[in-house]
């Protein structure tokens, strides 16, 4: 979890809802002040009052510093943090959050970047748009969503100075074309970066059709909201072995890694358990763990040197952690 020292005292100064089931959220220092910079594709850790700690993308211009704003999915089926967010967080709350973290950078050397948004995962590469076109980066951004009433920030989106380099892609209905992926990924060049947030299915597609069409893996950007559930019933123990006291710690076969750690009195930093923001990334020195991630890119899983313990496992008999 964050540190408390390093968490800031906010408050809601504005919550609207822009969309089916999407809420936006204006978030100020409590006193007035101006809060920490932040760059595009970041997000902050939000403490719920029911000791929850969830992960939102900023979705404002960076040059903002007066504001983070923020938009979450109600997720009916969800673990209680989108519920929490919606009904029990209104305006004059104070709230706490983290400094802005980014896991999610532009690219520093892109001649042209191409933003892939599905649902709710417009919200970082809005941000991304704004700072692109503030800087006359040339860019295109493809939103799709099921219908025009679920897609967030539509009429903030049409109103911008770079409408033009949108297109807005639905499901349903005649109001625009879904979104043909073959087409629009079929030709990598080098220099063009793709960058993709949304469903885990909407992502999945976008990158399984650019690695077929062979794009670069390093051209590649990609954020996961969260991860799909992992069917657990062939899972065995497995033992830890932590490098710098040699102390062995068994993980049971229906327990995580990072709770194992911490019955044991072991403290690893985390924060969404679901393995998508890397708050727990540990070494690995010896073993093979097995990733259930979906932060880490695949060179990086298989390179095997590093896992994230709330969700990954070992499929050796031992994992030889740096802690």
């Amino acid at each position: 979890m964050t540190p408390d020292h390093a968490l800031l005292r906010a408050r809601v100064d504005r919550k609207q809802d822009i969309a089916v089931d999407i809420t936006a959220f204006d978030l100020v220092e409590a006193d007035g002040t101006a809060l920490p910079p932040f760059t595009p594709g970041s997000h902050i850790d939000v403490h719920l009052a029911n000791g929850l700690i969830r992960q939102y993308s900023l979705c404002n211009d960076p040059r903002e510093t007066h504001r983070y704003q923020i938009a979450t999915l109600r997720v009916a089926a969800g673990r209680g943090g989108s519920r929490a967010m919606h009904e029990a967080v209104h305006v004059g709350d104070p709230i706490l959050i983290s400094a802005p973290k980014n896991h999610f950078p532009l690219a520093q050397d892109a001649t042209h970047s191409l933003l892939l948004a599905g649902g709710i995962g417009i919200t970082p590469l809005l941000c991304m748009a704004e700072h692109l076109w503030a800087i006359a980066h040339p860019f295109a951004l493809h939103y799709g969503a099921r219908a025009i009433k679920r897609m967030a920030f539509r009429e903030r989106i049409l109103q911008s100075p770079f409408a033009h380099r949108v297109k807005l892609h639905f499901d349903d209905g005649p109001a625009g074309p879904g979104l043909d992926l073959p087409a629009l990924l079929h030709h990598p060049q080098a220099g063009v970066h793709l960058y993709t947030c949304g469903p885990k299915g909407f992502m999945d597609a976008v990158l399984s059709t650019a690695r077929h069409a062979g794009w670069p893996e390093g051209q590649l950007h990609f954020e996961f909201f969260g991860a799909e559930a992992v069917e657990r019933t062939g899972d065995q123990a497995f033992e830890l072995q932590l490098a710098r006291s040699g102390r062995i710690v068994r993980v049971a076969a229906n327990q995580t890694v990072l709770a194992a750690l911490v019955a044991a009195g072991v403290q690893v930093p985390s924060s969404c358990e679901q393995g998508v923001c890397g708050t727990c990334a540990t070494r690995v020195l010896q073993g093979i763990p097995e990733h259930r991630d979906l932060l880490l890119a695949p060179e990086e899983q298989a390179a095997n040197d590093v896992f994230l313990p709330c969700c990954s496992r070992a499929k050796s008999a031992r994992l030889l952690l740096d802690l």
